[in-house]
């Protein structure tokens, strides 16, 4: 049994917030491949990852996508929400 059950719809009891620690890295868009996982041109946090994007002119972040949690990857719209977020980290 966990300590922080979830709820009858599956989704957290716990408290709100997004982990903005956890690892992440940018990846050129429109990659692929077996080995694209380990082709990250910077990795850091996703705090950090989300900072470099947003703060890239606008006509060159189409050029970008992080990956994250994995195989989850965040394409420049999803981006730029998570850095317009209120618990954004100042960066």
């Amino acid at each position: 049994m966990t300590h922080n059950p979830g709820t009858i719809q599956g989704e957290s009891s716990g408290p709100l917030g997004f982990d903005w620690q956890t690892h992440a890295s940018i990846h050129l868009a429109g990659g692929g491949g077996i080995l694209e996982g380990f082709a990250g041109l910077h990795r850091g946090t996703l705090a950090q990852m989300v900072a470099m994007i947003r703060n890239m002119p606008e006509d060159e972040r189409a050029q970008y996508v992080i990956y994250h949690a994995g195989d989850h990857i965040l394409t420049v719209p999803e981006i730029m929400a998570l850095a317009g977020r209120p618990d954004f980290p100042r960066i």
